[in-house]
């Protein structure tokens, strides 16, 4: 039981290292955002809401999890 949960903390130790690692890369090549995210500066007030990155987010993880079920079934 232990040793299955440290497997994964590790695995998701690993991921969270390449995501960020990927999210660092896209920074530093200038990638602000998609289309469709919402921007909004006035005066003092700066609201940046990413409803585009959010939805494309959602249909990645829900194609990622359909198929992780998917192969689990046969």
């Amino acid at each position: 039981m232990m040793t299955e949960i440290g497997r994964l903390l590790v695995v998701c130790g690993a991921g969270l290292l390449v995501l960020g690692g990927c999210l660092w890369a896209l920074g530093r090549l200038g990638f602000r955002g998609l289309p469709g995210d919402i921007h909004y500066h006035s005066g003092n007030l700066h609201l940046y809401f990413p409803l585009a990155s959010c939805l494309l987010l959602s249909l990645l993880l829900t194609v990622a999890l359909w198929l992780w079920q998917w192969s689990a079934r046969r």
